[in-house]
């Protein structure tokens, strides 16, 4: 396992659309264990492929209840509507307010390529549709309804995993 760098906002590969993966195999499950690790060591609660340099449709995430991987996710369904502080590893010291479903239904593969399908709330919704974002090329920024001044706001998490 290794820390891999966290590709900054600026870079092009951030407006990049993803490709699907194709490859199930240990190159896919090391770069699954390097994103948890990255992550963890941003203190993120999640991590997709193209933060780390890879254009395939991948993403992790542990809001600190487990981590779950996903590959190839495709949201099949959302409602409701909740509004809360967000930030992301590639755009350090930024944080806003937005709006997000506040439930979510996707379906995705594991590393082995198993299919499963998930039902989310609250901050893993949001957590979802953050990181499934990335694999289109969409920052978080493109969903902030008012900018958050993290000096201004110390008691804000950020979502961060304590």
């Amino acid at each position: 396992m290794a820390i891999r760098n966290i590709v900054k906002e600026g870079d092009p590969i951030l407006t990049k659309v993803c490709r699907p993966v194709e490859k199930f195999d240990e190159k896919l499950a090391a770069l699954i264990e390097d994103m948890y690790e990255t992550m963890d060591n941003g203190e993120g609660v999640g991590l997709a492929g193209p933060q780390v340099g890879i254009l395939r449709r991948v993403f992790v995430i542990d809001i600190g209840e487990g981590r779950l991987e996903f590959v190839n996710p495709k949201i099949t369904k959302t409602s409701g509507v909740q509004e809360g502080s967000e930030g992301c590893l590639s755009c350090p010291g930024e944080f806003g307010i937005t709006k997000r479903p506040m439930y979510v239904t996707a379906v995705a593969q594991n590393r082995y390529g198993d299919q499963f399908t998930i039902n989310a709330e609250g901050l893993l919704a949001k957590a979802i549709c953050h990181e499934n974002d990335h694999l289109d090329g969409i920052l978080f920024k493109e969903h902030v309804i008012r900018k958050i001044d993290p000096v201004n706001n110390p008691s804000d998490k950020h979502n961060k995993k304590k």
